[in-house]
């Protein structure tokens, strides 16, 4: 668990200054939130190399769409292909439409997740789909955006 924590908090740092001061801290994740996003259901998956881990990102699995959470990379090993695999693995994962809340100001998050054919959807529909899907305070609903695959986009057409 220290090595997730290590390769989210040294990612995280990245957020200094770009998301909300309020709503920035260090370190951004500590060991009791690891523990209960583990116990809210969130699965993590690791990308290791030589034994080192260089990257997570987490699955929930929430009613009727799987979420992506907490997807973090390595500051020296970013834009080497590490994201791309673990998204590619959770996708596989499931058969359920995915969703992705990242902050509205990480746009280097926005453009990995819209390469990878995703899309932002309309503010109202975030606004629902935060609330339905996430328990996260008003704050971060108000400065985050929402990303779906092409699948749910399809269903709601």
């Amino acid at each position: 668990m220290d090595n997730v924590l290590q390769v989210i908090n040294a990612s995280a740092v990245k957020y200094s200054g770009i998301i909300p001061a309020d709503r920035y801290h260090e370190p951004y994740m500590s060991a009791r939130e690891l523990k209960n996003e583990i116990a809210s259901g969130v699965l993590f998956y690791g990308y290791l190399d030589g034994g080192k881990l260089l990257g997570v990102m987490g699955i929930q699995d929430m009613q009727d769409v799987a979420l992506i959470r907490h997807a973090y990379v390595a500051p020296n090993k970013q834009r080497s292909g590490i994201g791309t695999s673990l998204l590619e693995h959770l996708r596989k994962l499931t058969n359920k439409p995915i969703l992705i809340g990242t902050w509205a100001d990480a746009g280097w998050a926005i453009s990995f997740y819209r390469k990878h054919g995703f899309d932002t959807v309309t503010p109202q529909e975030k606004e629902k789909l935060l609330r339905k899907y996430w328990n996260i305070p008003e704050r971060q609903v108000e400065t985050s955006v929402v990303l779906a695959d092409e699948q749910r986009f399809k269903e709601n057409r």
